[in-house]
């Protein structure tokens, strides 16, 4: 029973990065979501009596081969058949707020000005614009780092790919985002 409620514990601790981080992927939350629901099934069924210190390398490997299956699958899908919805533009991320999170996790309740929350929202929304025009590997890489704070072994790990690949793809991604919010007047 206890084991039970670690696994439970574990998972909600980690649901709206991973939805987030598949977002990104998929750019698709409804996709997204099933990918992330499967990854954490997998996790129950089958690692479930691993010891819990495992549990997240295993989840990030589960869930980048998720992702992948799910490319896979939508590549036959495409080549076979046409699905006319395919051609309806993606609905917007309306059920995840990284400013809600970031409260959550702080704990601060100071108030700020509404052009202190309007100035926040539009540097996260320009953020996570240019996270979503890198690179698949890079993006991978550099939220795995940066956003689950892995170190450089378990992200290689994660990755299936050697450490030295690891550290590439973040200092690549770290530049070219570095570049870009630069052009649009950020400094991090």
């Amino acid at each position: 029973m206890a084991a039970e409620l670690e696994l439970s514990d574990f998972l909600q601790s980690i649901e709206k990065r991973a939805f987030k981080r598949t977002v990104y992927a998929v750019r698709d939350d409804d996709a997204a979501l099933d990918i992330v629901q499967d990854a954490m099934i997998r996790l129950a069924e089958r690692y479930a009596d691993r010891p819990p210190a495992e549990w997240p390398l295993l989840f990030q490997r589960i869930l980048s081969n998720a992702t992948m299956d799910w490319f896979r699958h939508q590549k036959v899908r495409r080549g076979v058949l046409t699905v006319f919805s395919d051609f309806e533009p993606a609905g917007s991320d309306g059920d995840f707020d990284i400013l809600e999170m970031l409260a959550d996790q702080s704990g601060s309740h100071r108030v700020e000005s509404s052009a202190d929350t309007a100035e926040r929202t539009q540097t996260f929304h320009l953020i996570e614009d240019e996270i979503a025009k890198l690179p698949t590997r890079q993006r991978e890489a550099f939220l795995l780092r940066y956003w689950e704070e892995m170190d450089v072994a378990e992200t290689a790990t994660a990755m299936g790919c050697s450490e030295g690949s690891v550290k590439t793809h973040c200092s690549r991604a770290v530049h070219a985002l570095a570049k870009a919010l630069k052009l649009k007047g950020i400094s991090l």
